[in-house]
């Protein structure tokens, strides 16, 4: 495993994260307590040491998982969370993946933070993130000032926002990294889905804001074990994939094959394309078996893609792959209104 730091934190984060969501919410499957800490504590094993976990997972839950797996091996991990959902109050009213009520109040951070303290076993989260940020809160002074006043006090080391759900957030990214600075933004990026991503990295690309990166395999379509014939079982993730995400994914990765070295799996090598760009810190694919994790882990001990291969990957990613266009469907702020002229 590799590592790579966050710039001005004293955080130092594994390439390959471990996103706590499969394990603790159902949508990816079911896991007993036993079974989720088993796999975290092979995931360490394994090198990975950065654990990527929100409040509203579970309600609470997966916070609850890294307290019970890691609370004598503290300082062996780097602790990601986030915080903005009001799951308190309306936690039992969720449906599947549908979105509870946001709170982004400051007496409710600050006691989201608290609460989440408490279930980690921690005295400190090295990344708080604001979870699934709107344009309003990339505008609120007073929140970005209390992240900053939660550094000073020792409760977070680092903090950033994420984006969500879903693909899209274009400007929402880009606002908050230019007028916020964060030391860290979490958002959807793969080979196969680079827009707004992509977009959202270049916005400013000196910035010293580093990059979170989940949904890292297209739900899995990178992993290239898909058939036409494919069925997700009811209350899955990936339900909501239109039916085109299949069809027309399985006719993309095909033209991947030549990026795929014999001792570099095709998920590997969707890895080793994000971690090509210096400024992606940490990749979180969805885990959900001990072979499957360490096949991700190893990801980072496999051959770096070279400039003609991240240069065919783009071309192909320009050309969609050589696939009938697809409508792109993106939630979020994703055009602007163009500014009247000075006169």
């Amino acid at each position: 495993m590799k590592y790579r730091s966050l710039p001005n934190t004293p955080v130092k984060v594994s390439e390959i994260g471990f996103g706590m969501w499969t394990v603790s919410t159902g949508w990816w499957g079911k896991y007993t307590e036993s079974e989720a800490i088993l796999l975290m504590e092979e995931g360490l094993n394994l090198g990975i040491t950065t654990f990527d976990a929100a409040d509203t997972y579970g309600n609470g839950y997966s916070e609850e998982l890294i307290g019970k797996a890691f609370a004598k091996k503290r300082d062996q991990i780097q602790i990601a969370t986030k915080v903005g959902y009001d799951f308190y109050s309306h936690g039992e009213e969720r449906r599947g993946q549908s979105e509870i009520p946001h709170n982004f109040s400051i007496p409710f951070i600050r006691e989201a933070v608290e609460k989440a303290l408490q279930r980690l076993k921690t005295d400190r989260i090295d990344v708080l993130q604001l979870h699934n940020i709107r344009m309003e809160q990339v505008e609120d002074d007073a929140l970005w000032t209390l992240m900053e006043d939660l550094k000073t006090e020792g409760k977070i080391l680092a903090h950033g926002a994420a984006l969500g759900p879903a693909i899209g957030w274009l400007y929402e990214g880009a606002d908050c990294v230019s007028k916020r600075k964060p030391n860290v933004l979490q958002h959807i990026y793969n080979m196969l889905e680079q827009h707004p991503g992509r977009a959202i990295i270049e916005t400013e690309p000196e910035a010293q804001t580093r990059y979170f990166i989940r949904v890292t395999h297209s739900s899995g379509m990178l992993e290239g074990k898909y058939t036409k014939d494919t069925v997700f079982p009811p209350g899955d993730h990936r339900l909501h994939r239109p039916k085109s995400w299949l069809t027309n994914g399985l006719q993309k990765i095909e033209t991947l094959n030549p990026l795929i070295l014999g001792n570099r799996t095709l998920s590997q090598t969707a890895l080793q394309w994000l971690l090509a760009d210096q400024r992606v810190v940490t990749c979180l694919p969805n885990i959900y078996d001990a072979a499957q994790l360490k096949e991700f882990a190893l990801a980072t001990e496999t051959p770096a893609l070279q400039e003609e291969e991240l240069k065919l990957a783009h071309d192909l990613w320009k050309n969609n792959f050589g696939v009938q266009e697809e409508q792109g469907k993106y939630k979020g702020t994703m055009t602007r209104e163009p500014q009247p002229e000075m006169v």
